[in-house]
């Protein structure tokens, strides 16, 4: 695991561009960001991925709805866990060069969907927040998850070839209903928290990445906690973040990362100068597919989080009672 090392990522206040007139990254995109404002004007084919990931977390329900294209072809998700009972429910689609996909490269408000015969995906941005509709194999979902104020948006660096956008926007509250075969389970406005994860960039063709995320109210503050590892280390560039409130507090080290790659129920635990916490799962998902020159292994650790983090005047924060994840994942890709 990496030392706790500071970074250089310096904070972007205007739009930009990601790449250059030849299709490089633009120097100038590489920093962080409290709203999105990059324009990932990624051109061509080939090791291009764009995606928008949603995670929900209810009091009896966790929720993940993806629309993916990883240039060959579009990946479609719709994950659910029972809280109560631990049953795991995924139904998937595959669509060759991603057929019927959009995922705008422009800034904010914009609308991603995907639709074909089988399933219907559309995330829109509206006024206040975010309308989320997704249909796939007997789920469906239909929430509003509320604009929270600022969130994350980094540029990762690995090359002038190979680089990522992503947004992490975190502790945003959500509220709608779930359906489960036609049986409608209420998602509640309170208890209910909604995380957006977008990613467009070009990816080297073999990368593991962590990605931790929480959120919830602790002593009566709303809370985001965003980590990230492996993935970073080494460009300059980190997404590890601390949101209360509604405002961005921007960590800008490698945090060491401890888990046990062969007991992955056991505590994981993050933590640097400004950081110190440790998810305690309540499930994990293990999902894997091996398709010859595509692969991928992801264990996801659903838990609640403990400890602490401060904001960047040094005022430290409890996290205990944050629900949210911690995940590895490998890709071949």
């Amino acid at each position: 695991m990496p030392s706790s090392l500071p970074t250089s990522c310096p904070e972007l206040t205007a739009p930009v561009d990601l790449c250059l007139a030849n299709g490089r990254l633009n120097p100038a995109a590489v920093g962080h960001s409290r709203r999105p404002l990059h324009r990932t004007n990624l051109a061509g084919w080939g090791r291009t991925k764009r995606w928008e990931y949603w995670g929900i977390v209810t009091p009896t329900h966790v929720i993940g709805v993806t629309v993916s294209s990883l240039d060959y072809a579009g990946v479609h998700q719709f994950y659910l866990l029972d809280r109560v009972t631990g049953i795991e429910r995924e139904e998937g689609a595959l669509v060759p060069l991603a057929a019927g996909v959009t995922l705008p490269d422009v800034e904010p408000p914009l609308t991603v969907t995907a639709k074909a015969r089988h399933f219907d995906f559309a995330f829109t941005d509206e006024a206040g927040g975010t309308r989320l509709r997704a249909s796939l194999g007997g789920l469906e979902l239909d929430v509003f998850a509320e604009d929270a104020g600022e969130s994350l948006s980094v540029v990762v660096p690995w090359s002038d070839t190979r680089f990522q956008y992503t947004v992490k926007d975190l502790a945003r509250p959500v509220s709608g209903v779930l359906r489960i075969d036609g049986v409608e389970h209420p998602i509640p406005a309170g208890d209910s928290w909604a995380v957006l994860d977008r990613g467009r960039g070009k990816w080297p063709y073999r990368m593991t990445w962590n990605w931790a995320a929480g959120s919830g109210v602790v002593d009566g503050h709303r809370l985001g906690l965003q980590l990230g590892g492996k993935w970073t280390d080494g460009t300059g560039s980190t997404e590890n973040a601390l949101i209360v409130d509604g405002v961005l507090h921007f960590i800008p080290e490698e945090l060491r990362w401890e888990y046990d790659t062969g007991h992955w129920t056991a505590p994981w635990r993050v933590h640097g100068e400004r950081v110190d916490v440790t998810l305690t799962p309540f499930h994990v998902r293990h999902a894997a597919t091996n398709a010859l020159v595509i692969a991928s292994a992801t264990q996801q650790a659903f838990g609640v989080w403990s400890g602490w983090a401060t904001d960047t005047a040094g005022n430290r924060f409890s996290v205990d009672g944050l629900v949210g994840w911690a995940e590895q994942a490998a890709n071949r890709w």
